[in-house]
């Protein structure tokens, strides 16, 4: 079995998005843009490890900045984490991203999120 990590469960979500359920969530905001993920289920099932595996990446990727977790509402990334996603999207799933959401709006993600700026480092990350 592979490492946990970060970087597998972006490439892992960005998979179940874009091959899988072809649909991506993508929210426009006046904070910028965030990318819906999976669920901690959805995600362990995909990698096919337990579920209790998943929980402790998903903090550090919490304390590293990159998503965001809300009770009954989900987990979505952060604009440090919807810069990683947009980043490995357009590097490995492109094709994919564009026959999904079209070539102007996959480029116009690209463009806003190359303009975010990261927010400040979380308390103690500094």
């Amino acid at each position: 079995m592979a490492a946990l990590t970060p970087d597998l469960f972006f490439d892992a979500a960005i998979c179940i998005q874009l091959r899988e359920e072809r649909a991506l969530s993508v929210t426009f905001s006046s904070g910028g843009i965030s990318i819906r993920f999976p669920t901690t289920r959805r995600l362990a099932e995909y990698l096919g490890v337990p579920h209790y595996y998943v929980l402790p990446v998903f903090g550090q990727m919490e304390e590293e900045g990159l998503i965001t977790r809300a009770e009954r509402v989900g987990i979505s990334t952060t604009p440090t984490g919807t810069r990683k996603f947009v980043e490995i999207v357009g590097a490995k799933y492109r094709s994919e991203a564009i026959a999904i959401l079209g070539e102007p709006i996959f480029l116009e993600i690209e463009r806003k999120v190359r303009g975010m700026q990261d927010p400040q480092p979380p308390a103690g990350k500094r």
